[in-house]
């Protein structure tokens, strides 16, 4: 071979590895969210209430956006489609590419709500892995994880603790640990510190953003509070239901 074929061949090699490189960096930046256009509107009476107007919003994976808004903007119905538990008037939504289907949440999302929605005979354990039975998955593995994520957010020794004998921080570090349970690529939580007092939301808020950075889970938090919104690696705000 000669010196300048080599070196042709170690150039197609080279050109070669740098596609395989861009492939896998433009693969590892697809978004985890994709919502373009989206609008909705309610009847209220004989009018129509336009909430949504044209909102559009992609995250990638590992980042944390907040959408900021006054009561009314919004939010909450936002939160509803972008998790698929309503349906928009129009627009589209994509979760990592694909279809935003019901079978498909489980496995993909998390959602924090304000309210906790513990279920109150259950246990903090049995509560965390009420997400894997959803899944239809309950075994030692999933045990073995959902104790794991309880001691990761400080309630290790509280796993056999009802949600009445917890506080309310407590018990939204469970809600926390529940929504990770299945290893979701995007967690959305809703004004998950509404409930709480100013130094337990902002602990709560501190855990909630470890957990997905360390995880590189992607998050949409709603929320009132400017200092938690700032907090994210994108603050957006909501108005009159048009978000930038």
């Amino acid at each position: 071979m000669t010196q300048d074929s080599a070196s042709s061949g170690n150039l197609s090699v080279q050109r070669s590895a740098l596609s395989v490189e861009r492939s896998a960096t433009v693969a590892a930046a697809a978004p985890v969210l994709a919502a373009r256009s989206l609008a909705k509107t309610y009847l209220t009476g004989t009018q129509r209430l336009q909430v949504l107007r044209d909102v559009s919003l992609t995250v990638l994976a590992g980042e944390s956006v907040s959408i900021r808004g006054e009561s009314g903007s919004g939010k909450s119905t936002l939160i509803n489609l972008l998790a698929g538990l309503d349906a928009p008037d129009a627009g589209t939504l994509e979760w990592g590419g694909g279809p935003a289907a019901a079978g498909r949440r489980a496995d993909f999302l998390g959602i924090v709500f304000q309210s906790f929605y513990l279920i109150p005979e259950m246990d903090a354990l049995a509560n965390v892995l009420m997400a894997a039975r959803i899944r239809g998955r309950i075994g030692a593995a999933e045990r073995s994880r959902a104790r794991e994520l309880l001691a990761k957010v400080g309630l290790g020794e509280r796993t056999t603790h009802l949600p009445a004998q917890l506080s309310g921080g407590e018990r939204q570090r469970v809600a926390l640990a529940r929504a990770l349970m299945n290893g979701p690529q995007l967690v959305l939580a809703d004004e998950p510190t509404g409930n709480l007092d100013e130094h337990t939301g902002d602990a709560v808020i501190e855990l909630l953003l470890g957990l997905c950075r360390d995880t590189r889970t992607a998050l949409v938090l709603v929320t009132h509070n400017a200092a938690h919104a700032a907090k994210c690696d994108r603050p957006l705000t909501l108005h009159e239901g048009v978000l930038g």
